[in-house]
């Protein structure tokens, strides 16, 4: 993945008012920005360079010397946990002749990070401590050649980056829900499994807009619609969406969702009202949480192309031995395996219409109150979204 040139004169997220384009709130977004490979590499300086990606849990990282890779349209972030048991976040590219430093999703250093380059050796926290033939560089100062770090921050365990400032705090961000995240004790989860991406060949904010869609749930997903009846809702906040269902108690359904019904046992750190509720969050721009009561999932919606987007995405539960909660997380991979086919077909079809020369912006219903704020934010941060045709 490349990232193109920044465009000039692009204003700060936190100086553009919502309220910019108010009068076009009755309207979605205009296909071309979904294909457009010009407006595509304004959302690469204007949003995904300025806001807040995940990399990772702390207890994916739990040992000095564990680190988690993330890539991002061209850039290679690696969070690393020190040998003083503190995770810091850097450029994963040696600062003598830019190699990268660790491969893959994940590993362990032993201790110190070594380019495969030229042996130039850092100390966990970043520190520049090793390099051959070191008198032949001259007035050469190895304070002055530390890896680059990056703004970091850990939100109830999670791991945080971002390569510009200009967003509020993930904290801030979450604000509206911090209490009821509280109430999962995400900062004590495990994975379970690794990290998986999957390819969709739609843009980014069609998988988005998919995720904080309510209408299609009845119907397109006849399994969510048996599992929650009619009780499905959704909510908007500024940068977080909300969107959640409860459980009915039917005999209908799938094997798996009978099954999934029968043996999902009691959280004891869950009130009565979180036993069998699936609840679903998606912060600004670009990562979502589903959060059962037996699992809690990420997915990251990354940019890949106008036209396509990795998901990524993994697991996580607080450890459990119990066979009923293993038989309903399996129970819940298989529901959601089904459900994730359907909406890939549902992104990709919808990314071969906008290509088409008679859409430009659909209206929206009053209740499609994630996809008005999504779409407003999108105006107010990138003014060319407000134009029915690219000019």
């Amino acid at each position: 993945m490349h990232a193109a040139p920044p465009p000039p004169n692009l204003a700060s997220p936190c100086d553009a008012p919502l309220d910019a384009a108010a009068g076009q709130d009755d309207w979605g977004l205009p296909g071309w920005i979904y294909h457009d490979p010009d407006f595509f590499a304004l959302e690469q300086r204007a949003i995904f360079r300025r806001s807040w990606q995940l990399i990772c849990h702390v207890n994916d990282i739990p040992n000095h010397g564990d680190y988690h890779c993330f890539e991002l349209l061209g850039e290679s972030i690696v969070a690393v946990r020190g040998s003083d048991g503190v995770v810091r976040s850097f450029h994963n590219v040696c600062r003598h002749r830019a190699s990268r430093l660790l491969e893959g999703p994940k590993g362990q250093c032993a201790g110190r990070i070594i380019c495969p380059y030229h042996a130039w050796t850092y100390a966990l926290d970043g520190r520049l401590i090793g390099v051959p033939q070191r008198n032949t560089f001259r007035a050469f100062d190895l304070t002055q050649h530390a890896l680059m770090a990056l703004e970091q921050e850990i939100f109830m365990g999670f791991i945080f980056v971002r390569l510009e400032a200009g967003l509020p705090s993930v904290r801030e961000m979450a604000a509206p829900y911090v209490d009821e995240l509280a109430l999962y004790r995400l900062q004590e989860l495990v994975p379970l499994g690794r990290v998986t991406l999957r390819a969709r060949r739609a843009n980014w904010k069609n998988v988005g807009d998919n995720y904080s869609d309510g209408m299609h749930i009845n119907v397109a997903h006849p399994g969510l619609t048996r599992l929650f009846g009619h009780s499905y809702s959704i909510e908007a906040q500024e940068w977080i969406d909300k969107m959640w269902g409860t459980l009915t108690e039917t005999h209908l359904g799938s094997w798996s969702e009978r099954g999934y019904r029968q043996f999902l046992p009691q959280v004891a750190h869950l009130p009565p009202e979180r036993q069998r509720c699936w609840v679903y969050f998606k912060l600004w721009p670009n990562l979502a949480f589903d959060i059962y009561p037996d699992q809690i999932d990420f997915m990251q919606f990354l940019p890949v192309s106008p036209t396509e987007t990795l998901i990524r995405e993994i697991a996580y539960v607080h450890p459990d031995a119990r066979r009923e909660m293993r038989a309903a997380r399996y129970l819940n991979w298989r529901i959601n395996r089904q459900v994730n086919l359907e909406d890939k077909a549902l992104i990709e079809r919808v990314q071969a219409g906008m290509a088409s020369s008679s859409y430009r912006a659909g209206p929206l219903s009053t209740s499609e109150v994630c996809l008005r704020s999504f779409a407003r934010r999108m105006r107010s941060l990138i003014p060319q979204s407000r134009s029915p045709a690219k000019t």
